[in-house]
């Protein structure tokens, strides 16, 4: 089972990025190339029944999985990244962290109007990131067609927050 794979592998990090955080860590799934691909499959197969025209990974392990997803569906894949570091003529939404603020940027042209948009990040917390990219995709006239996740932390309800843009919502692990 997928998710067993999942949890015997991440690495929890006490402490981090502050004190009293337990991060869930994926670079261990990293050294595995068959675990990887594994992960990309089940997502796919997860996501079979939803129409999907993009796939947008959140910087910057949203992207480890996102472009082979993208990639796996035969769609394209655009790149959320945080403030100043994409070149092009950008869309931002700020937001707040569980543990401070940020900004998330997205590239004008990224999508067309209309496009049905997953929105990928490697793990699912109270929802902040994901709703930041949500209003990003609004702002460019797309829609989100649904979200994944490898780890979702289903004790900080993040899920709850996803539902006004999409019910589609998708973890391989829960915690």
């Amino acid at each position: 089972m997928i998710e067993a794979r999942i949890k015997q592998t991440v690495r929890d990090v006490n402490d981090f990025p502050k004190p009293g955080i337990i991060f869930k860590d994926i670079t261990p799934i990293l050294k595995d190339s068959v675990l990887c691909g594994e992960i990309t499959a089940a997502l796919a197969e997860q996501l079979s029944s939803i129409q999907i025209d993009v796939v947008a990974g959140i910087e910057s392990r949203g992207f480890l999985f996102g472009m082979s997803l993208a990639n796996l569906l035969g769609v394209p894949f655009v790149p959320m990244r945080k403030a100043g570091k994409l070149p092009y003529k950008t869309v931002q939404h700020s937001y707040d962290l569980e543990y401070g603020s940020a900004t998330l940027e997205l590239h004008e042209d990224a999508f067309l109007p209309g496009q049905r948009v997953l929105i990928h990040d490697d793990l699912l917390a109270t929802g902040g990131t994901v709703v930041a990219a949500s209003h990003l995709i609004h702002k460019l006239g797309a829609e989100v067609a649904g979200y994944s996740f490898i780890i979702a932390l289903d004790f900080l309800n993040g899920r709850e927050r996803l539902d006004v843009f999409s019910p589609n919502h998708f973890a391989l692990a829960s915690y």
